[in-house]
């Protein structure tokens, strides 16, 4: 069997690992465009601000290709997908030939029309590994930074460079930061954080046009500054499989054991769209945990060993300046707030089960209420008030206690 991946991030890499605990032996080639070692993609601001290196950014070791048996074409594009010949082209003009293909080609900046944006020089996207080296190296320590965005993208940008510069400014036309991942009391004790840290915010505007290095938004305000990162949203890469005729609905669209709609080829990660079991929704969910997981599904998949992921939800976890912040699941429904030493906890119910939560500050043991959330678990099965003030394995039964810690009992 030959297996060919196209992606070097969190699904391409499950995708490694899941067909490797099927098929030990089968070769494997992984293309990517990037040519770099597989590395954490949600890490780079933490390489900019410091907190770590481009070594502790490998998400896996520097011997990992040769251990699992995978050939890396790393720096080659893949350009086209020929389903009936079973092979990939690449932008040099090499075949690679497949039995079996993952698609895991992730996300691309997404930036709109914006008047006047191709007079700006200095202009930067906040994605990859080369767009952390290049902003960088355009900052110096009487830069201004102008941000477009307030979501994760932006903040974390905002966050990593900080120290970087003189000023900066995020501006979003949301009412309040991270509006896709908090709520509106979460939003503010993150906001406040980030200003005691110098960031400057311009919510409920926008860009109208840009002069040089001068921004005219909306509400007629004025912001000069030297460098500008556009951290929008993304968009799904689907164009591989759609001008190869697969089906796309925004994202890639597979069924639960991670195949498309092209034979023997099979997608994962952000490119992909995913069924969402805290809402019961159809949506893209671009987060590493979900990517990895539909990886190794796929990869298992590709190897014969069809194991269904069916327990998709959005989940975001990280800090800002040393507030930690987890989010997971739906914010519609009954909700249930703690707020106690700084920290604030929001539960949210529908129909006697957790669908979504919210932690900031604290943060400990937010994975009980993950797993609450993936499970489904009817809440009149624990010990729910036990769990609202402070998670842990008391509250569930001893057979509940057993499943979760594998069989141990607890």
């Amino acid at each position: 069997m030959r297996y060919v991946i196209i992606g070097n991030s969190a699904a391409a890499i499950g995708g490694v690992e899941g067909i490797r605990r099927v098929d030990a032996a089968s070769p494997i080639a992984l293309i990517s465009a990037e040519p770099h070692h597989t590395y954490s993609r949600p890490l780079i601001s933490y390489l900019l601000w410091g907190k770590t290196d481009e070594e502790r950014m490998l998400y896996r070791p520097r011997d990992y290709y040769e251990k699992m048996g995978v050939t890396p074409l790393l720096g080659c594009t893949a350009t086209k997908i020929d389903p009936a010949k079973q092979i990939v082209r690449l932008a040099d003009g090499r075949d690679v030939p497949y039995d079996k293909l993952l698609v895991a080609t992730g996300s691309r900046p997404f930036v709109p029309p914006m008047a006047g944006l191709d007079q700006v020089e200095k202009k930067f996207s906040f994605l990859t590994l080369d767009d952390a080296h290049a902003l960088a190296a355009a900052l110096t320590p009487l830069s201004r930074v102008l941000i477009v965005g307030a979501g994760l993208i932006g903040t974390k940008c905002a966050e990593g460079i900080r120290h970087l510069c003189r000023s900066l400014t995020i501006v979003d036309m949301a009412p309040r930061i991270l509006p896709a991942v908090l709520d509106e009391e979460a939003a503010a004790l993150v906001q406040r954080r980030m200003e005691a840290h110098g960031i400057a915010f311009r919510l409920s505007d926008s860009v109208a046009r840009f002069e040089k290095n001068l921004a005219h938004l909306q509400s007629g305000a004025e912001i000069p500054f030297d460098v500008l990162v556009l951290a929008v949203g993304v968009r799904p890469r689907t164009e591989l499989v759609e001008a190869a005729g697969g089906k796309v609905e925004r994202g890639i669209v597979t069924d639960a054991c991670q195949r498309t709609s092209l034979p023997n080829v099979y997608a994962a990660g952000d490119c992909t769209r995913s069924h969402d079991i805290s809402t019961g929704a159809d949506k893209i969910l671009a987060i590493l945990p979900n990517a990895y997981l539909q990886g190794e599904t796929a990869g298992r998949s590709m190897a014969g060993e069809d194991v269904p992921f069916d327990k998709a939800i959005p989940m975001n976890a990280g800090g800002f300046f040393g507030l930690h912040v987890v989010s997971a699941g739906d914010l519609n429904g009954e909700s249930d707030i703690v707020r106690q030493g700084g920290s604030y906890k929001r539960l949210v119910r529908r129909d006697g089960r957790l669908v979504g939560f919210l932690l900031v500050g604290d943060v400990s043991r937010a994975g009980i209420y993950t797993a609450l959330i993936r499970e489904q678990t009817p809440l009149s099965s624990i010990d729910y008030e036990l769990i609202r003030e402070k998670p842990q394995l008391a509250a569930f039964s001893r057979a509940e206690r057993a499943h979760m810690l594998g069989g141990v009992q607890a």
